[in-house]
């Protein structure tokens, strides 16, 4: 069995407002996507990367992030597609997986993964089949419809979901498969794996494993970085 990480690195990122694209930011002296790298190239669980970069950026990323910082376990960059949805599925089909393999797929932009929780994701994927990381929201959540508040669900059973997300090979390919036949997009890779009725685990993550996005999510991690949250060069 070997574990494979797939890294969504494809996105533009306009809600970054920023003429460089969100990934290659600086922080704590590096792009943010070296750091991210680095938590799974450097962890013995971790046998393969596959980085997934805009097309335009193959070579880019190959030179400035892979071979720039030394990053021994990425197999390959491989070009994204226009929704995270057929990068991920660009990365499955470069990965060459195999039945029994488990794939970790983990947001480019989310540097302050607690690797101590790699091993309790790896396990319980490998024996249901598909897990992921979130935490309970903290605030009231509202469904709103045209303008106005439809509905207010109850907040002790809504979780924000984070990555990594991990699956069994054969269960992810599977339900990207029947998304490309039903023509379905979903927001994340195990909202297609809910799609098949199969079992989606879900561990308690950390706030702290934020995503940057946006300019005020640069400034949290920015802050994050100066406690040595991340290693720094």
């Amino acid at each position: 069995m070997s574990v494979i990480v797939l890294i969504p690195a494809a996105g533009m990122g306009s809600r970054m407002g920023s003429a460089v694209h969100k990934q290659y930011l600086t922080l704590a002296g590096r792009p943010i996507l070296a750091h991210t790298l680095a938590l799974f190239d450097d962890h013995p669980a971790i046998d393969h990367i596959y980085l997934i970069a805009p097309a335009a950026e193959v070579a880019y990323c190959q030179a400035e992030i892979v071979n720039r910082y030394r990053f021994a376990k990425v197999r390959g960059v491989v070009g994204g597609g226009k929704e995270r949805q057929e990068s991920v599925r660009n990365g499955l089909a470069a990965c060459a997986g195999a039945a029994g393999d488990i794939v970790l797929i983990h947001d480019g932009v989310r540097p302050f993964f607690p690797t101590t929780l790699l091993e309790p994701l790896l396990a319980t994927a490998a024996r249901v089949g598909a897990c992921l990381l979130g935490v309970p929201v903290k605030d009231t959540v509202k469904v709103v419809a045209e303008g106005r508040v439809a509905a207010t669900p109850d907040r002790a059973t809504l979780w924000q979901a984070q990555t990594p997300q991990v699956f069994r090979y054969e269960l992810l390919a599977a339900a990207h498969r029947r998304a490309v036949e039903d023509d379905f997009f979903g927001t994340d890779d195990a909202s297609l794996v809910e799609r098949l009725g199969e079992p989606v685990a879900i561990l308690h993550g950390s706030y702290r494993n934020i995503k940057i996005t946006t300019p005020e999510d640069l400034v949290l991690a920015r802050a994050f970085s100066k406690h040595q949250e991340i290693p720094t060069t």
